[in-house]
């Protein structure tokens, strides 16, 4: 699924990308405790290991390089002094320097250019966040009227703060610019995408700013230094005046550049963007979400590059071999890669700027659940990629699931860290994954450092497919369980419907994780949603710890013979189960979520989860269910906490608190980072399914909290177009 998962549900008859809106209900649960979900969640713990060798001399951080001597230096000529020290005054002076991007509290979707979703503000802390309080709402006013999947919206937007201002974006693409202290309004942007088409997406998850550093541009030009960028569901980029909200015109052609060109567009509803660009220097850096369920040979994930000032393309990539040249060209069939597509970049990328790369994580070739007309390993599909952000040229890659089977794109932003090898901060980049492993890379060369090994899984039994042999297995302690889901592992609230969760599971195959599709019934675990989705990871820079919201939710995944498809869908009566047509294939799929007659899991709580893992001694610190089942189930089930699954990601700060949203039962939440005690709750009006963000604002310079509540589609929580900031009242302040 390319620009979002979601649980599937009733809506329409073929899924495209994510399932329809609906999910599974709770039904009562007087029965059960809390204590199964917190007991379930003792994943055996893996011993330290040491990651690989790394010494002094070989890396050597960029930001220890020391400033060359100036002697001899010519004296510029006098105009070039005063543009020289009018440029100072501008970039240095304290206004200027505290509303850009770079020197924000979080002026990237991520927080910074490394992703990390990590703030150093402590005003609100362990101590005091129970305090906390709303300090003002917004609401965007965008509730899909006239659009025309409005039940597929999804309001997973992270705001950012630059230049004085809050900048957010709706799912349809309207962007809107909020005073950060008040929330009130100071312009809006709305590129009027056509409501009427049936897009396989309905989300975004936010925008870009970025500031002109070019000195004599700054000067010379009286609009646009300031820009805000993103794409539209419609995939157009735009460009705007970070003041005025209004097009800049000259990038592209008014404002906005058609990325519908040079690229075979099948299915203008299915080529979105849903991620906001990566920005390196004066480079937009932009990929795709590709409704990639419908068939073989659909929209290629191509990846770009752009110029900032003009919308002018400097450089394109495709994942999948173009040509012999190809440098994945040896892991495919030439032809096969010809009438294939997907292996696109949806989510969120990140960018060093030291070394002038970019991380481009990438989804799965088409179609998700067969690859016989794709065989191969399928590079560069689901992979790492290390892109060179001025040429587009491959630097390295690392393919995390070979011929993917499973829907297990690299969803999560790539975070860019310092790793602690041996006593030395080797600059690396942390991938997490829909499988719950976790890989670390050495920065520039994309050498691992913890050991990766290629362990055996189960073969296909399917005529036509060849899955892969092996599949790379990450050292560092899995978030899920990977072990084969057996027919004694049912769970349920009564003895009946555990007995009818264990003939289910016995009727399916499950050999562990990575059970290739089958005809009659894989359960996929983890399933296509994770693991760990778009949400992410966060990462304590002193601790050394990744913070995670992860489902633990298993799909049964069906392979339907082309001719048996029409029978198969009229003879369905499960509200939850959906239909993708893989037309191309000799097979369509169905999936739906492993659950009993009652409609809960068959498997034992937590289905959602909040997890720390130490990278230091590589090992799973503390693990807490993450959702309740308030508002879920019939007015009489008592609430239970047994985790949610959920969209959405974490934040973390120096107060000691991971503060996350993301859970079906529409609570925000700050958890103890060093304990992953619950610490506070606020019951949002609408699903905060979405990341957090944090800044200062005011005279005051009073922190802020704030989280989009919109609801997600796909998990079917409430709808709603809120953006809502939390700040602590001035007796509980620091």
């Amino acid at each position: 699924m390319r620009g979002r998962s979601g649980l599937p549900g009733a809506g329409s008859a073929f899924s495209t990308d994510a399932p329809s809106a609906a999910v599974w209900a709770f039904a009562p649960l007087a029965i059960a405790s809390h204590r199964i979900a917190r007991n379930n969640l003792e994943i055996p713990r893996r011993d330290p290991t040491t990651p690989g060798e790394i010494t002094a001399e070989e890396y050597q951080h960029p930001r220890a390089v020391a400033l060359a001597d100036n002697g001899g230096m010519t004296p510029a000529p006098a105009s070039a002094l005063l543009l020289f020290c009018a440029t100072l005054c501008i970039a240095f002076s304290p206004a200027a320097r505290a509303q850009s991007p770079d020197a924000s509290d979080w002026g990237f979707y991520g927080g910074d250019a490394f992703g990390e979703h990590f703030s150093s503000l402590d005003e609100i802390n362990r101590e005091n966040v129970t305090h906390l309080q709303v300090a003002w709402t917004y609401r965007t006013g965008e509730l899909g009227a006239g659009f025309a999947r409005a039940g597929k919206l999804a309001f997973e937007a992270t705001p950012v703060l630059a230049f004085g201002a809050l900048y957010v974006e709706t799912p349809t693409n309207i962007v809107i610019a909020l005073d950060p202290e008040t929330g009130k309004e100071r312009w809006r942007f709305d590129p009027h995408i056509d409501r009427s088409r049936r897009y396989s997406e309905g989300a975004s998850r936010g925008v870009s700013v970025w500031e002109e550093s070019d000195p004599k541009r700054q000067v010379q030009k009286a609009l646009c230094t300031h820009r805000v960028f993103t794409g539209t569901l419609d995939a157009r980029l735009l460009a705007l005046d970070a003041e005025t909200g209004k097009p800049c015109p000259d990038f592209g052609t008014n404002g906005q550049v058609d990325l519908t060109q040079g690229v075979h567009i099948i299915d203008p509803s299915a080529y979105l963007i849903t991620s906001p660009p990566a920005i390196r220097g004066d480079t937009l850096v932009v990929g795709s979400a590709v409704g990639d369920n419908r068939a073989t040979d659909v929209e290629r994930g191509i990846i770009r590059g752009f110029d900032a000032h003009t919308g002018a393309q400097r450089w394109s990539f495709d994942p999948i071999p173009d040509s012999p040249t190809h440098p994945a060209a040896g892991e495919w069939n030439l032809t096969q890669a010809a009438a294939t597509g997907a292996g696109n970049a949806w989510g969120v990328m990140s960018v060093d700027e030291d070394h002038g790369l970019v991380y481009v994580p990438t989804g799965s070739a088409a179609p998700d659940y067969f690859g016989g007309a794709r065989q191969g390993s399928n590079q560069f599909a689901n992979s790492l990629l290390a892109l060179d952000a001025a040429t587009g040229k491959l630097t390295w890659a690392q393919q995390l699931v070979h011929h993917d089977l499973w829907d297990y794109d690299l969803a999560a932003q790539p975070i860019l860290v310092d790793i602690e090898v041996n006593g030395i901060p080797v600059p690396a980049v942390i991938q997490a994954t829909k499988s719950g492993m976790i890989y670390v890379f050495e920065r520039t060369k994309g050498r691992p450092l913890f050991p990766i090994t290629e362990r055996p899984v189960p073969r296909s039994l399917v005529p036509g497919e060849q899955a892969a042999p092996t599949q790379p297995f990450s050292s560092i302690a899995s978030v899920v369980s990977q072990r084969p889901i057996q027919p004694q592992d049912a769970w349920g609230i009564t003895f009946w419907d555990r007995g009818k969760c264990r003939d289910l599971i016995a009727s399916h195959r499950n050999e562990g994780i990575f059970t290739p599709p089958d005809t009659r019934g894989t359960i996929v675990s983890p399933g296509n949603i994770g693991g760990i989705n778009w949400g992410g990871v966060a990462f304590d820079p002193r601790r050394q710890r990744v913070f995670a919201a992860v489902n633990h939710l298993p799909m049964v995944v069906t392979l339907i013979p082309q001719q048996d498809l029409p029978k198969a869908m009229a003879a369905d009566s499960n509200p939850n189960a959906e239909f993708a047509r893989q037309a191309g294939s000799p097979y369509a799929m169905r999936r739906e979520p492993l659950l009993s007659p009652w409609g809960l899991p068959c498997t034992a709580p937590p289905w959602g989860s909040l997890v720390s893992v130490d990278l230091r001694r590589n090992r799973i610190v503390w693990q807490v269910p993450l959702g309740s089942t308030a508002g879920l189930g019939p007015w009489f089930a008592p609430t239970r906490e047994f985790g949610t699954p959920n969209m959405g990601g974490p934040i973390a700060t120096a107060g000691e608190i991971v503060f996350v949203g993301a859970a079906m039962d529409s609570y925000f939440r700050a958890f103890d980072l060093e304990t992953g005690r619950e610490l506070w709750k606020y019951r949002l009006p609408a699903g905060g399914q979405a990341t957090p963000m944090t800044y200062r604002a005011g005279r005051t310079q009073r922190q802020f909290l704030v989280i989009s509540a919109g609801g997600h589609g796909g998990l079917g929580t409430p709808s709603g177009d809120y953006v809502i900031a939390f700040a602590l009242p001035g007796l509980n302040r620091k």
